[in-house]
């Protein structure tokens, strides 16, 4: 059976390759987050520094990362295995950060990454069959959560040129956005129907961001005297430049092992059995590589900026680099080529992490277009999860199931968020659904039929 008829299907079972490589994975990025060398989340890499130079010891930097990433392995990265059959990195990376940095050896933390992997690949598909035989299938219920994800993340852009540039050119891209996805959906059905849409919307964000910086750079030129607007700041005026540059040294030194995380990583995403996104899963699991790969293309450019900045600030790497890694596996033929363009990107990524860094502070709108972005993502995907949780709380129990999960998550906003906003609603629905089930054997509650 392919990974593509298990993936549509829910299912987390994986062919003994596919298996290999994920426990390979997550030693290699156990090691490398014990290295210091690369973290997955972007919260975690700023603390890096201290621990790097030694002022932050390795069970506080733990503890961070712990604090930062436990809400997302278990409210958001393992629901969304679980209901969509495919991986996603909170599951897989977000873990191996913190065994990494808890690990006290540098040869315990890879077999501590390798036994995550295989807890990955072995555990989580049983506990996937098991609860699809519960009376509440609370699983096949989560997958309502794909339609609202898949619509509500195409206006992203729209949001963020309303952030940056005001209510009349948010407006108007969010019409254009619209207009586009009818039209997909009527002359394109076979196509994802935000793809046309979100490629405009960042097309439009871009080219305003790159209009404002350039008049601002002329009339800087105008203002400024001859000599003035001769003169470029020198690195050796920047106080950050000498940290910046011992930052990427540092990474340059280990181009080897960054280019076999790039080839990694990008063989997992060609396997199939990995979705960068929320929306990327969903659309990994019906099969949609061209539309899973446009989605996590439009994404990079909300974090090259921060990337960029942070792992030349902390001396510490992404693990998934810029991401452009993901796109690219979706779409490759085959694992040898994957391997090979995986390990190629990070290459480029890494040597070239310098000259991001001075571009972007050339572009300071470019850059900040990038915040705007993340903020517009965290707001859609935040409505659509949390309204696709009620639709799967609807489906496995009508209104004792919104009652339930909403009300959890209500609760969780009052009690000061224990699980993060994101990943609160999905987690609902997993509780509400083991809720449901012990009501049901308790004969207090009927299964609401499909």
């Amino acid at each position: 059976m392919s990974s593509t008829t298990l993936a549509a299907g829910g299912s987390l079972s994986f062919t003994l390759p596919q298996e290999l490589t994920v426990i390979a994975l997550c030693a290699l990025t156990a090691f490398i987050s014990h290295l210091a060398l690369a973290v997955f989340n972007d919260g975690v890499r700023p603390f890096m520094l201290d621990f790097i130079q030694g002022r932050s010891t390795r069970n506080a930097t733990t503890a961070v990362s712990f604090g930062l990433s436990a809400g997302f392995i278990f409210g958001l990265g393992a629901p969304m295995a679980l209901s969509t059959g495919v991986l996603n990195p909170w599951l897989v990376f977000l873990p191996t950060d913190i065994l990494g940095i808890v690990s006290p050896k540098k040869w315990l933390a890879p077999l501590l990454g390798a036994a995550w992997g295989a807890v990955v690949v072995f555990a989580l598909g049983g506990a996937n069959s098991a609860a699809h035989k519960l009376p509440v299938d609370f699983l096949t219920a989560m997958q309502q959560m794909s339609t609202p994800i898949l619509f509500l993340f195409a206006l992203f852009p729209a949001l963020a040129i309303t952030k940056q540039f005001g209510r009349a050119r948010g407006g108007l891209a969010a019409v254009i956005e619209l207009v586009l996805v009818v039209m997909t959906m009527k002359l394109w059905p076979n196509m994802f129907a935000g793809a046309l849409a979100m490629a405009v919307g960042v097309l439009m964000l871009i080219g305003f961001a790159v209009a404002r910086d350039v008049k601002q750079r002329r009339e800087e030129r105008a203002a400024a005297s001859a000599m003035q607007a001769a003169a470029d700041p020198s690195d050796a005026d920047d106080p950050m430049a000498s940290l910046f540059s011992s930052s990427a040294l540092r990474l340059r030194k280990h181009l080897p092992l960054f280019m076999l995380l790039g080839a990694g990583v990008c063989l997992l995403a060609q396997m199939h059995i990995f979705g960068g996104g929320e929306a990327t899963s969903f659309l990994i699991a019906k099969g949609d590589y061209s539309g899973a790969a446009q989605v996590d293309f439009y994404r990079v450019f909300g974090f090259i900026p921060l990337i960029a900045t942070t792992a030349l600030a902390s001396g510490a790497y992404a693990i998934a680099g810029f991401t452009l890694v993901y796109p690219i596996g979706y779409l490759l033929p085959n694992p040898y080529l994957a391997l090979i363009c995986g390990a190629l990107v990070f290459a480029g990524e890494v040597l070239t992490l310098s000259s991001i860094g001075r571009l972007l502070g050339r572009l300071p709108s470019v850059r900040d277009c990038s915040e705007h972005l993340r903020s517009a993502i965290t707001d859609t995907l935040g409505l659509a999860i949390l309204f696709g949780s009620l639709m799967a709380a609807n489906t496995m129990g009508g209104g004792l199931g919104i009652l339930i999960v909403g009300g959890l998550y209500l609760l969780n906003e009052v009690m000061g968020r224990v699980v993060v906003r994101m990943a609160a609603a999905p987690a609902a629905v997993i509780v509400g659904g083991i809720v449901l089930n012990v009501l049901y054997w308790l004969d207090l509650f009927t299964p609401v039929k499909s």
